[in-house]
């Protein structure tokens, strides 16, 4: 592991305070560096819990007076546009400050679908995508991002570190990619990560989909500093890690398995695992399996208990209507079915259903556990989408506390916290 260049840790159990954050930025980001400089700040959307109000505004206290420009932009990947009032939420503001103290930047909502909003930067060729992904793929993969970037002559990258389904821990350049980045490289990666499974892959933090983000990232030639947050509490800062973005990722992701995974001595039958409102659909919402997954007994149920969730996916919703929720091995032993969806859709599905086999000569899936959800998906669309139904009002959350003894585990708050078998199974990367 390398240490950042700039690196601050609360005391156990404590928080960095707003003036050691502006200590910290002070010293990451001198004010005489930016004299007469273009600068863009990417910050993730209302899905991740972080002080990002407070980073917003400390960078803008210390860079916006000297610089000639100082903008935004939201790191969506393929997550809805955001409106105002959910910008002025997300970085802790007023309409009226707004208007006033921040009337000069421009935020950005970053718009992966939108051909005329990418630059084409190439393609990471097959050889490298057959070294970077262990020879599971070998194919060109090609590389858009938001064309904005190229206008500025510093991105500043600010956001949490926790464990990931995708990539093992997120943050750095996965603000890049898939955060600002067109469909290619994020259909990619996505469907690499799901053939690996979300199990072998989650906690970990040099996985395949992590050194092709790193590849596509340093593609990126505009001059790049990262804030990697790792939080604790109800989102206090527990540690501040400033560098290149492979620097403070490679830092704070330690302090995130060391403070964001916790790990049990045996599984669980039953798992209610329950949504905060920062989920508002499946699309998002399907972290609460990803993070517990690895806890659930075999033949186990994992329940989503979200009554505030009604929809699947505003951008993705229809596809998944018809692709239905699968494990992997269901499109890849029909690949030639398959292979022409978008390949990040089909990567959800098998997150969210879960690992499991597929027998190609009588059709049948056999899931490894339930996912059943108790929502405000109505069950007709539960059944066709392949996912169990309970209704959230025959559920009391506080029925399934304090009962792992009986092999029933209650998550109030998930999403972000990982757990994991301190014997982990060989689904799972144990012996």
């Amino acid at each position: 592991m390398a240490l950042a260049p700039y690196r601050s840790l609360a005391p156990t159990g404590q928080a960095l305070t707003a003036e050691q954050v502006r200590a910290f930025v002070q010293s990451a980001c001198p004010a005489a560096n930016y004299r007469g400089q273009r600068i863009v700040l990417i910050i993730p959307d209302a899905t991740r819990t972080a002080p990002v109000g407070l980073m917003f505004k400390t960078l803008f206290t210390q860079i916006a007076g000297v610089a000639k420009k100082f903008d935004v932009m939201l790191a969506l990947g393929t997550h809805p546009a955001m409106t105002e009032d959910a910008i002025n939420e997300r970085v802790e503001i007023t309409a009226a400050e707004r208007a006033s103290t921040y009337q000069s930047v421009e935020f950005i909502n970053h718009e992966w679908d939108n051909p005329a909003a990418l630059r084409d930067l190439g393609s990471i060729p097959a050889a490298d995508i057959k070294t970077l992904s262990g020879g599971l793929f070998a194919m060109d993969v090609p590389v858009h991002i938001n064309r904005r970037l190229f206008d500025y002559d510093q991105i500043i990258i600010c956001g949490p570190v926790f464990p990931h389904e995708v990539v093992g821990f997120s943050g750095g350049n996965k603000y890049l990619f898939p955060g600002v980045a067109g469909p290619g490289i994020l259909n990619f990666f996505h469907w690499l990560g799901a053939v690996v499974t979300n199990p072998m892959i989650i906690g970990n933090k040099w996985t395949a989909v992590r050194k092709v983000v790193d590849r596509a990232g340093a593609m990126v030639t505009v001059p790049k500093l990262c804030f990697c947050l790792v939080v604790h509490g109800h989102g206090e800062l527990a540690g501040l890690f400033a560098g290149t973005p492979e620097q403070a990722w490679d830092d704070a992701s330690e302090l995130s398995r060391e403070l964001h995974i916790t790990y049990k001595d045996r599984p669980f039958h039953t798992v209610l695992s329950c949504a905060p409102k920062m989920y508002d659909e499946l699309w998002v919402g399907g972290k609460c399996m990803y993070k517990l997954e690895p806890i659930v007994a075999d033949g186990g149920e994992l329940i989503i208990y979200a009554p505030h969730i009604h929809e699947i996916s505003l951008v993705h919703g229809k596809m998944i209507e018809r692709l239905g929720y699968h494990c992997v091995q269901y499109f890849l032993k029909q690949w030639d079915k398959f292979k022409a969806e978008p390949w990040g859709t089909m990567a959800h599905s098998t997150h969210v259903h879960g690992i499991g086999t597929y027998d190609e000569k009588t059709g049948h899936e056999t899931p490894r556990i339930r996912v059943t959800l108790a929502t405000g998906i109505p069950e007709a669309m539960c059944k066709k989408i392949n996912l169990g139904y309970r209704d959230w009002r025959t559920i009391n959350p506080a029925d399934y506390a304090n009962r792992e003894a009986e092999g029933i585990f209650y998550e109030p708050k998930a999403g972000e916290r990982l757990y994991h078998l301190r014997q982990k199974p060989k689904w799972a990367g144990g012996a």
